[in-house]
């Protein structure tokens, strides 16, 4: 399968420019809404999506999309990742609640995943404009600079990064964490898991978990930060696949002996 990374790249831009920017810090109150209780979408997410879903199987004939409005709207979607067809994996607006308050920490994700694997991904970080990309085996790269996940301090208590124990969390792993969470530095969380992924690429973190794992919001990052030669698995001890929604949480760290560190730290 002959992928064009730059003109998937020039799509996202494309998308962004038309569909987002132009409705930052301008939405109207009726342009929000709420999918489910403190889970909002606006008609930016819904119209960045719907390009995308568009330009992307038009680029790849015989593709299909997995995206996050889609996908809220009929579960049955989710099915198709294990598909053998193609799946564009959708993140129209990543940080919707900042993107709906006027902050300026949001981006457009994408992943294309075959059979379960992440081929490449996308993540563009609005409003600056910077494009980060990964291709399986290609590096992680941002606006054309390699990136390298961080080299880990000694000390435990000297690593940095975030934690993100949500209610679709098990409730022994909320409870590790509030015994453990002293143990590390914690960071304040930016809203949006796509910048953090970024960030984690670029060595400017340690560390981060995830409790909720929705497709959208991971498959872009865990295959950027692998390529950056980060470790992204799930507590349990798999590899990150976004086939992989109901588990424990996803851990990244930047090897393997620094991740069952941390899973020891956090969860012993």
């Amino acid at each position: 399968m002959q992928l064009d990374i730059n003109k998937v790249s020039d799509l996202v831009r494309e998308t962004a420019e038309i569909e987002v920017m132009p409705r930052y810090q301008s939405l109207a109150a009726h342009e929000v809404r709420e999918k489910e209780l403190g889970d909002p979408v606006t008609v930016a997410d819904e119209a960045s999506e719907a390009r995308l879903t568009r330009v992307l199987t038009d680029l790849l004939p015989g593709s299909c999309v997995v995206g996050e409005e889609g996908a809220s709207a009929d579960p049955a979607l989710f099915d198709l990742l294990a598909d053998p067809t193609p799946v564009w994996i959708i993140d129209p607006i990543d940080g919707t609640r900042n993107f709906a308050k006027g902050r300026p920490v949001f981006a457009v994700m994408l992943a294309l995943v075959l059979k379960g694997k992440t081929l490449a991904s996308w993540i563009y970080e609005l409003p600056e404009g910077r494009m980060a990309v990964a291709e399986q085996g290609g590096g992680a790269w941002r606006d054309g600079t390699r990136l390298s996940a961080a080299k880990p301090p000694e000390e435990v208590a000297a690593m940095s990064g975030t934690l993100h124990a949500s209610t679709w969390g098990q409730p022994e792993v909320s409870r590790s964490l509030e015994r453990n969470r002293d143990k590390i530095t914690q960071m304040k969380s930016l809203g949006c898991a796509g910048a953090e992924y970024v960030r984690l690429a670029a060595g400017e973190m340690d560390f981060s978990l995830f409790t909720k794992l929705m497709p959208w919001d991971h498959a872009p990052g865990a295959l950027l930060y692998s390529e950056a030669g980060g470790i992204a698995k799930v507590l349990e001890g798999e590899r990150y696949s976004p086939l992989m929604r109901k588990t424990q949480g996803l851990l990244m760290a930047a090897d393997e002996e620094t991740w069952e560190t941390l899973r020891h730290t956090l969860f012993d």
